[in-house]
């Protein structure tokens, strides 16, 4: 795995990032725009997490910490790089930034219809929190 890097995304890799997230990511979010990802660099430019492979977006997570909390979201790996350590290498690399933050505990937004991402999730550590209910309102109107 040595010759896998992981680095910050920057405005520079935002189109790279949208377009490889149609291609390796399960499904889209109301933010998986230019604009929503520029604001996300803008305002934390550590916190998009990219894996690279001789120069190729072989993986994405985005690592927010707001202070209070630490929350993963679009963990991706393109599917012809699954089940070689990038999505562990990703959360590697999320969960020492939060750590240098001061935060205490990660977690993630997981489709309950992907299987797949669910086992990834658990294989990393993770365990869902049945208690939880995540609720939402669109700000767009």
């Amino acid at each position: 795995m040595s010759d896998l890097q992981v680095r910050p995304g920057t405005p520079d890799d935002l189109d790279a990032v949208l377009a490889f997230w149609a291609i390796a990511a399960e499904g889209t979010s109301i933010s998986d725009d230019s604009d929503g990802v520029a604001r996300l660099v803008a305002r934390d430019p550590e916190s998009l997490l990219l894996a690279e492979r001789d120069g190729a977006l072989v993986g994405t997570v985005i690592a927010g910490f707001d202070g209070w909390r630490c929350h993963l979201y679009r963990l991706a790996v393109h599917p012809g790089h699954r089940r070689q350590g990038i999505g562990g290498a990703l959360l590697t690399a999320a969960e020492e930034r939060f750590r240098a933050l001061g935060g205490r505990r990660g977690d993630a937004m997981v489709l309950d219809r992907n299987e797949l991402a669910q086992h990834a999730w658990q294989a990393a550590g993770y365990a869902p929190e049945p208690q939880w209910s995540r609720w939402v309102k669109p700000l767009d109107g």
